[in-house]
């Protein structure tokens, strides 16, 4: 009786580890990017996730006009204002319950595209790794969730 017991209490710590641990595995919401220069609201596009910038902190260029994605390889595509950009696509949940992985990520200031994962550390700290090739090569920004 008393090892039937033990075992229930231990299933019963793990089911409470695993409910917290779902609650905290929500990305979607407003983040605050690393250097807080802007705002990103992640949401579920399809089946996958996206990011878009829908504020900055000085959304205003030298001249008094709205910045724009003047980096792009594309020409067509440099006017197009900064604030509204969809900077992350395509990330699909690992099933594990706190990554999405095989995205992209487009970084305005170079106007270069990287692949992408997300990581939640916890339910107000998402890691976003750009990378080339493999994740071993890249960089993580640490973004926190927005009040």
């Amino acid at each position: 009786m008393r090892t039937r017991l033990n075992l229930l209490t231990a299933m019963a710590v793990v089911m409470s580890f695993l409910a917290v641990r779902e609650a905290y595995a929500d990305p979607t919401g407003l983040w605050d990017t690393e250097d807080k220069s802007a705002k990103v609201q992640v949401e579920a596009c399809g089946d996958n996730l996206c990011g878009r910038i829908v504020s900055l902190e000085e959304p205003l260029d030298g001249k008094g006009n709205p910045k724009v994605d003047a980096e792009n390889p594309e020409p067509e595509l440099r006017d197009r204002p900064i604030e509204g950009l969809k900077i992350v696509w395509g990330l699909e949940d690992s099933g594990d319950g706190e990554t999405w992985e095989d995205g992209k990520v487009y970084d305005p200031e170079s106007g270069k595209t990287y692949n992408a994962k997300i990581t939640l550390e916890d339910e107000n700290t998402l890691k976003l790794r750009g990378y080339v090739g493999a994740p071993l090569f890249g960089r993580t920004s640490t973004w926190t969730r927005a009040d």
